[in-house]
């Protein structure tokens, strides 16, 4: 199988195999996937089999029968369940390619996330020499996202990334095309829903799933105080075990998310207080770039900017930054057959 996935590709492609979504670009094409990292697992016969990934599978998601499990093969940042991941990105390849058939096996480039073991960055790359790729090269995440957002990391000026994204939250400065600091902690979008579902839990007594709690988060989260109050209708079980609605505001949920944006306000003072002063200096006039899906959190720009005294910056379509990060260091990684694993 996987010598046919080989026989299928050409185009050089960058994952961004994520916690909460795997991004795929091909390097002629820009972003040809966007899908949840989930899969969806039905015993049958004492045996496992996958029977959806991505976006059908997320959407059974609390919702299963007794004999089909969703789960989610990533976890802060790296590989939980590896043969999840490789079956996962099996069939997103296998999505991606469509009705054409390519002459050779593709090179491919994984982002990581900065603090990754070595234990956990070989794990990642067993999973690419699974799927069939030819070469296969590993780059950080937030040197991929600076990359994305089109940062001058190849300059001698410094440059400041905060990419949030579902799993961990990966800081970086960057100059001279390498990282004077960098830091990864596991506090990221996913960990902002458990907060909101806990906060639910605790205040209203009732129990919401992950569905939900990421539905709030996108129509009324906020890490900054709004000035229009604004509320939805939320549906959830009691603690009698009866459904019920409710409604929440958004004044609520900045509560909910006030010690998660914490931790990630913390790790953004620590990186700065590391940074030497002369790259310190650059950062002051550039401002810091937030990258990652939870860069879209409505005013986390305003609290930061008003936490550090920095100008904060939302790169154009942050989501994908990584994933097209990665395809623009693809560009430049030409010459004899080599990989990142062991550099």
């Amino acid at each position: 199988m996987f010598k046919f996935l080989s026989s299928m590709f050409s185009n050089d492609i960058s994952i961004d195999l994520g916690t909460a979504n795997t991004l795929i670009c091909m390097k002629e094409k820009g972003i040809v996937l966007n899908e949840p990292s989930v899969v969806a697992v039905k015993t049958e016969n004492q045996q496992k089999i996958v029977v959806a990934v991505g976006q059908d599978a997320k959407k059974m998601l609390g919702k299963t029968p007794k004999n089909i499990e969703t789960i989610r093969p990533m976890k802060d940042g790296v590989i939980a369940d590896d043969k999840y991941i490789i079956e996962m990105l099996r069939r997103f390849l296998k999505k991606v390619q469509g009705n054409g058939f390519f002459k050779s096996a593709p090179r491919v480039l994984i982002s990581v996330p900065s603090a990754a073991t070595p234990a956990q960055r070989k794990t990642i790359y067993g999973a690419a020499e699974k799927i069939g790729a030819s070469e296969i090269f590993m780059i950080d995440e937030p040197m991929a996202a600076a990359i994305g957002a089109k940062l001058p990391v190849e300059e001698s000026v410094g440059s400041m990334v905060v990419d949030i994204g579902g799993g961990t939250t990966d800081i970086a400065i960057i100059s001279i095309n390498d990282m004077v600091y960098s830091d990864s902690i596991n506090m990221a979008g996913d960990h902002f829903n458990v907060a909101i579902m806990d906060y639910v839990k605790k205040n209203h007594k009732i129990a919401i799933g992950e569905q939900t709690a990421e539905r709030i988060k996108h129509e009324i989260g906020s890490a900054y105080p709004m000035e229009e109050l604004k509320e939805v209708e939320v549906r959830g079980r009691s603690i009698d075990g009866i459904p019920t609605s409710f409604k929440l505001d958004s004044n609520q949920i900045l509560e909910a998310l006030s010690e998660p944006l914490r931790k990630v306000v913390d790790a953004v003072k620590k990186a700065l207080e590391k940074c030497p002063a002369e790259v310190s200096a650059d950062i002051c006039e550039r401002g810091i770039y937030l990258t990652g899906g939870g860069a879209l959190l409505s005013g986390i720009d305003q609290l930061i900017r008003k936490e550090t005294g920095l100008p904060v910056v939302i790169a154009d379509d942050p989501l994908t930054c990584v994933a097209l990060g990665g395809c623009e260091r693809l560009k430049q990684l030409v010459g004899p057959k080599r990989d990142l694993y062991n550099q």
